[in-house]
């Protein structure tokens, strides 16, 4: 997989591929990471990139060549580029997408800024549109890298442990069950804190049931939502 990030400030994205998982994942050559700014394209002799709406209204907007051209170049690289674009306005991006994403060849975020980018180019070039959430940052880097690290997560060999991926959060429509480390017994300040007994017994039958039955018990305290799509399949 590769990704690549067009933004006005890849200094902001680049240093979370250093560490953790998916620097290891790039020293392995699983995941490939690019950055292109689109200020290396634009024509304007001051190497400007944004100007006012047509139209009126605040703010600046991103200009439609140097993305255009930004665009065009990375797709002549790569035929099966997928853009997507961070926009407030889409539709919520979800553990659904980022499994469906993580056998894509090449993903291209676009990282808007200011007030936004030229529409002509979301419609020109857009696979799909995502948001992470009704609210507004201040740029699409943000968004770019929690979509990033959730597709990654689901490419295979990426993580340690590939059976980490089941037991999570959104599969099934629950959230994950309380988790505990140990020791059994966690002492402070005068006071004790316990692991669930059926934990310790070693029964792996009692202790898939009872994990069920605690995401459960938090999917319908946390997310009503999911737990009645949750009880409509079941």
């Amino acid at each position: 997989m590769k990704y690549t990030f067009v933004s006005l400030f890849p200094e902001l994205i680049e240093p979370y591929f250093k560490t953790s998982i998916l620097a290891r994942a790039k020293e392995k050559g699983i995941l490939e990471f690019d950055f292109v700014n689109p200020r290396n394209f634009t024509t304007n002799k001051h190497l400007k990139v944004d100007d006012y709406k047509i139209g009126g209204g605040a703010g600046l907007l991103l200009q439609a060549q140097p993305l255009y051209d930004c665009l065009t170049h990375i797709k002549s690289q790569n035929k099966n580029t997928h853009f997507i674009f961070l926009l407030p306005c889409a539709k919520t991006f979800k553990q659904i997408d980022a499994k469906r994403l993580s056998v894509k060849e090449h993903i291209c975020f676009v990282c808007s800024r200011y007030e936004g980018l030229d529409e002509r180019i979301v419609e020109e070039f857009a696979n799909e549109v995502f948001s992470i959430g009704d609210f507004i940052l201040t740029g699409g880097e943000l968004a770019s890298l929690v979509m990033c690290d959730a597709i990654s997560r689901n490419i295979q060999d990426v993580l340690g442990n590939s059976e980490s991926l089941s037991e999570e959060s959104f599969e099934n429509d629950l959230l994950e069950a309380p988790s505990f480390s140990k020791p059994f017994v966690f002492e402070k300040e005068n006071k004790k804190f316990y692991v669930p007994s059926e934990f310790l017994k070693g029964n792996h039958a009692k202790i898939t049931a009872l994990k069920t039955t605690l995401a459960s018990c938090k999917t319908k305290y946390f997310r009503p939502d999911l737990y009645q799509k949750h009880e409509r399949k079941f």
